[in-house]
């Protein structure tokens, strides 16, 4: 059997950086190929990357989010693109984005479908939320924990709030141990 740390896969990627100055948007959209900018619906220009896959929102401040990546060095590496991009422009943006990643999420699979009802029971009623009727995952949020996992019927579980890719191998490998020692999952 291969360990539960092989079926995590990383779907999303969220981190944020600034360029250090106030940005006049209205002359960034007319000038940056390919973005997206109605200030009406949304406070920022939307800038996507192809090679890695992702989008950066800029805002007036100068702040910058990337989501979509699904890497850490993919996330990283869209953002030093659009940075070259903006320095192609006349920016004077850092050389280094000094980026903060704030969201990590991942999928997985316990390979075993589950009972969620037992499991809420189970995990205690203070760390799960489990509203079959409002969403088919229990969701739980365990104080040894730094993320939130969200826990299917089908054994499948998204994690969501970790900032390192180690965050998910932990969580997975943690929520199996408190599963095998209720004898909820075998």
């Amino acid at each position: 059997m291969s360990s539960l740390t092989d079926s995590l896969s990383t779907e999303n990627v969220v981190a944020s950086t600034s360029l250090g100055q106030e940005l006049d948007l209205d002359t960034l959209a007319d000038d940056l190929d390919g973005v997206r900018f109605n200030p009406d619906q949304f406070p920022g220009l939307v800038y996507r990357t192809q090679q890695p896959q992702a989008a950066s929102l800029i805002f007036r401040s100068g702040k910058l989010v990337c989501t979509g990546a699904s890497s850490v060095s993919a996330v990283t590496a869209a953002i030093e693109q659009t940075f070259e991009e903006l320095r192609g422009l006349g920016l004077n943006v850092p050389n280094e984005p000094d980026l903060t990643v704030q969201n990590i999420v991942s999928s997985g699979d316990l390979g075993f479908q589950l009972n969620l009802n037992a499991i809420a029971i189970g995990l205690g009623l203070e760390e799960v939320e489990y509203e079959p009727e409002q969403f088919p995952g229990l969701v739980y949020r365990a104080d040894d924990l730094d993320v939130v996992v969200l826990l299917f019927g089908s054994g499948k579980l998204i994690i969501t709030g970790g900032t390192r890719p180690k965050d998910a191998e932990h969580a997975i490998e943690t929520v199996a141990a408190k599963l095998r020692d209720l004898g909820l999952l075998e």
